[in-house]
């Protein structure tokens, strides 16, 4: 697609050696993860630059039709019968011009960290791993892998590098914690770099979590 998506930038530095771009859940937008900028312990880092983009409004059937910010449809409360796959690839494919305008600012894709929270998590293995080449990292939260079934077949073979943070709540009543640990096991047997986190929370991120974001963005990016 021609135009980028309505997106937030935060910068923690001037001229960024590395760009994190933030997916955020349903019915959210933007907006919601910038505060992580300041949670994250970034010190001693390169400088980063945040990309936090809008998804675009659509009627999402599981909330009666109810317009909102989505990257595609849910159908059902099962979240992978009847998937929204026009609406997934779709939206890769905004992923994929985020990614392309970091590396036409001169950020290589080895420096670029894809990151997602619920149906932005979904997004992140979406793009992530049918991306040609290896990204820093990906960042996948209270998600699951959706269309699983073609995964395999069409996950890339350079993407198997890309470091895969995947963290989930044991109380989770939106994504339940079994879809993760099924999606999780599906990316460990495709030989993805997994770094696997559970905590005691429900559809949410908790301070524990952070401070493991942190430790992991000093590994791919430190």
């Amino acid at each position: 697609m021609s135009e980028l998506l309505e997106h937030v930038q935060v910068d923690t530095a001037d001229d960024p050696q590395v760009s994190v771009i933030w997916l955020h859940g349903l019915g959210a937008d933007g907006n919601d993860f910038v505060p992580m900028v300041r949670e994250l312990d970034l010190s001693g880092l390169p400088g980063i630059r945040f990309i936090f983009p809008h998804a675009r409004t659509i009627p999402v059937t599981v909330n009666n039709g109810y317009v909102m910010r989505a990257w595609y449809d849910i159908t059902g409360a099962e979240l992978v019968r009847r998937e929204d796959e026009n609406g997934l690839r779709a939206s890769q494919l905004e992923v994929e011009a985020f990614i392309a305008r970091e590396k036409a600012r001169g950020i290589p894709a080895s420096r670029i960290v894809l990151a997602g929270f619920s149906q932005g998590c979904a997004m992140t293995i979406q793009a992530g791993l049918r991306h040609p080449e290896p990204l820093a990292g990906m960042i996948c939260l209270s998600g699951y892998v959706p269309l699983s079934a073609k995964l395999p077949a069409e996950r890339t073979d350079a993407a198997l590098a890309t470091p895969i943070f995947m963290a989930h709540g044991r109380h989770d009543n939106v994504v339940p914690f079994n879809r993760a640990t099924m999606s999780r096991d599906l990316l460990v047997s495709m030989g993805c770099r997994v770094e696997w986190h559970e905590y005691t929370m429900a559809h949410s991120v908790c301070m524990e979590e952070v401070q493991d974001l942190s430790a992991f963005f000093r590994k791919v990016i430190g």
